[in-house]
């Protein structure tokens, strides 16, 4: 599994996270210069990728496809969803980190 998407991730929020506490944007930026945003739509674009190759493959197996077994499906299959479900895990990670920023008082 590619986890370079969130290992860029997770340097972008180290580095928000040096701001917020009160340290240069200069020292931030030096953490990680990627953006978070493209990080995050690569990272989704993989995962749609993912169900995608499984799902053909899928179709192809029940078409008759002599070229395609059923192993090969299976493992691509669940390989899709193991990163669906990472990706579900990122998403309530983001979402838990914004309603405590919110929840902050100022």
């Amino acid at each position: 599994m590619d986890t370079r998407g969130i290992d860029h991730m997770l340097t972008e929020l180290r580095a928000t996270s040096q701001v917020a506490s009160g340290k240069s944007a200069q020292a931030a930026t030096a953490a990680g210069e990627t953006d978070f945003g493209q990080v995050l739509q690569s990272a989704i674009a993989d995962v749609s990728s993912a169900q995608m190759q499984a799902q053909e493959m899928a179709k192809d197996f029940s078409a008759g496809d002599p070229n395609v077994n059923l192993q090969d499906v299976m493992v691509n299959l669940q390989k899709a969803n193991l990163s669906f479900q990472q990706m579900v895990q990122v998403r309530n990670k983001l979402v838990t980190a914004y309603q405590d920023i919110m929840n902050m008082s100022v």
